[in-house]
């Protein structure tokens, strides 16, 4: 139950599981202090783990006496006991990522002592877990973590650049102590004590056998390498004396044979670019220009940084292995969107000509027939792959805008074969979401292709029976409104009458069903802002206002609300008249609930009064 559990709770917001929160974490304590087995002891440490990530900041009130009790799990040091001491720590990282750094701060010192100290034991799983939680808590505490970097970044370059099962126990030894040899005996963080040396003279220990598992130091050397890169991103300039090493650990690392470990070197790539942007420009920000190729802003480290970054990742578009093109794309597109087109220019053709072989099925990794999928695995594996390629080339074109005109055609038609009937949903839903992502992106550059490749897709989209493809489809439809103009007037009455069974179904149904309708709504918005003469408004504003206050997609709040303001603003007269009561309806339910934003309010409050 509690296994259950921890996966259920993965997928609740706040509000939803608020109601069981007390309930719920009461039992799991409770079970947690009477079981005897290990297995049930873990499980609800796990759960609990789970429970305050969905919880969120509903779960400070809970903190104390959860991490009293974790406090006690983790210094547990016989070795049937490791697994249910990680899974401990690992609560504690969770719990921080939950509650963040103000409520998490007493508890963080304690946490790092008991963490590094596990760094010590001969488990390289324990080590695992360990560097999960240095990830964690160096995302939320920030720069309050920057004091044990002098020891834990040598630690994880020798880590990450140990031969996997091919040294000798002593070898692992080393490894094990490193951070405690390289730490002054005052820091805060050392953990030091010398029970070990104590116990096992020799640094054997139960490796005797003098080979390690490789499964468990591949799995050690994977949360080694993403704790690097979110240490990288979330300590700023504190970061930079150990920049240059950590790019030449990476790129050694992306030699190693395993997919998996590629894969967490091109996920760490952008977190030394993020590091190098954060101590050298304002605000964490490179001042870039959407479309400017000849404009260089970014400053001497970054611009040699991310050249760098983009020559070791940019080649492994041409992998073997789908993961590794995935995180790959993944990688381009933080960088480039960091950084701006200076960044993607003298990679430019090998990223468009890499992204047109995916989208055309010719590349190294799509050598088998990708048509017909065995299993759900391989539908998932597919769909995360094709999503990575095309949200890739939805960056290209935010970086790119105008430029990337030119280079459109030879994309669209591409897309165009994934939007077909005959295509599975996932195909067809990603397809049509990049054709609107490119058409918010390339503006009026893009609208030559408005009747022959954006107008076919989307109503398409509209009419199919998924909800996730309606939902793209509506916005697609929405930001080719705004970004085309006036010239996608003539096609409103098919566009309308295609949104309009969107707002029959029923949003409480789960959220695929609400994103459906929430972008139906952010769609109208859009289309009467863009061509308001177009729009049969007596008809519209009606199912518009019901449709509020949006239920899923929370990222289109500024897009629906901005458009009621500026429609009551301009003295809309359904708006002013028969409709206000309806309009008072939804402001004052925006304004009561806490995923509208601060800003969003704030222009609602100044045209509606504070009171409504």
């Amino acid at each position: 139950s509690c296994y259950v559990l921890e996966m259920f709770c993965e997928h609740l917001e706040p509000e939803q599981i608020n109601r069981f929160l007390d309930p719920l974490t009461r039992k799991l304590v409770s079970m947690l202090e009477v079981a005897t087995r290990k297995c049930v002891r873990e499980m609800a440490v796990a759960a609990l783990a789970a429970t305050a990530v969905a919880a969120e900041k509903e779960f400070i009130p809970y903190l104390p006496a959860v991490a009293n009790i974790m406090g006690r799990l983790m210094v547990l040091n016989t070795e049937d006991q490791y697994p249910l001491k990680g899974r401990a720590m690992e609560c504690m990282g969770h719990m921080a990522v939950a509650v963040e750094k103000d409520a998490f701060r007493p508890y963080f010192q304690e946490t790092m002592r008991c963490t590094c100290e596990a760094l010590t034991l001969d488990s390289v799983e324990l080590h695992e877990y360990a560097y999960a939680v240095f990830a964690n808590l160096s995302k939320v505490m920030e720069r309050e973590f920057s004091p044990v970097l002098p020891e834990l970044v040598p630690h994880m370059w020798k880590l990450i650049g140990q031969s996997d099962g091919q040294g000798s126990a002593k070898d692992q030894k080393e490894i094990q102590d490193l951070l405690y040899s390289r730490a002054p005996k005052d820091t805060q963080f050392s953990g030091l004590d010398d029970s070990d040396e104590e116990q096992d003279p020799d640094g054997v220990g139960a490796l005797d056998a003098g080979m390690f598992v490789t499964t468990a130091m591949l799995e050690a050397k994977k949360a080694a390498i993403t704790a690097l890169g979110e240490m990288a991103s979330h300590c700023g300039q504190d970061f930079m004396p150990f920049i240059e090493e950590s790019a030449n650990v990476l790129k050694e690392a992306g030699t190693y044979w395993h997919p998996s470990i590629k894969l967490e070197v091109c996920r760490g790539y952008p977190s030394l670019v993020v590091c190098s942007v954060a101590a050298h420009h304002p605000d964490g920000k490179v001042p870039w220009e959407k479309g400017n190729l000849q404009a260089n802003p970014m400053s001497p480290h970054t611009n040699a940084l991310a050249g760098a970054v983009l020559a070791e990742v940019v080649p492994l578009l041409m992998n073997p292995e789908q993961e590794v093109v995935s995180g790959a794309c993944e990688a381009i597109a933080s960088v480039i969107e960091l950084c701006g087109p200076a960044s993607l220019i003298p990679v430019a053709n090998d990223v468009l000509q890499g992204v047109l072989r995916l989208l055309s099925k010719s590349a190294p990794c799509q050598e088998e027939d990708r048509e017909e999928l065995d299993d759900d695995d391989d539908d998932d594996e597919h769909e995360n792959f094709m999503n990575a390629v095309t949200d890739l080339l939805g960056s290209i074109a935010r970086v790119m805008g105008p430029q990337l005109a030119q280079f459109l055609p030879q994309f669209l038609g591409p897309l165009s074969e994934y939007c077909k009937p005959s295509r599975p949903a996932n195909d067809r839903s990603m397809a049509i979401g990049c054709l609107g992502e490119l058409a918010q992106a390339m503006g009026q550059s893009a609208l030559p292709h408005w009747q022959a490749a954006f107008f076919p897709a989307v109503m398409a989209g509209l009419a199919d029976p998924e909800h996730a493809v309606q939902r793209n489809a509506a916005f697609a439809a929405g930001v080719c409104a705004e970004s085309f103009g006036e010239a996608v007037a003539p096609q409103y009455q098919q566009i309308l009458q295609a949104l309009h069974p969107l707002f029959s179904i029923d949003a409480s149904t789960g959220d695929s069903a609400a994103s459906c309708v929430d972008n139906a709504a952010a769609a109208l918005a859009r289309m009467c802002m863009a061509a308001p003469a177009a729009m049969p408004l007596q008809q519209v504003l009606p199912i518009f206002l019901r449709s509020l206050p949006l239920k899923s997609d929370m990222m289109e709040n500024e897009t629906v609300y901005s458009a009621l303001v500026k429609m009551h603003r301009e003295g809309q007269a359904d708006l002013r008249g028969p409709l206000q009561g309806e309009v008072k309806r939804v402001v004052g339910e925006a304004l009561r609930m806490a995923k509208v934003e601060d800003e969003v309010k704030e222009q609602l409050r100044a045209e509606f009064g504070g009171g409504v």
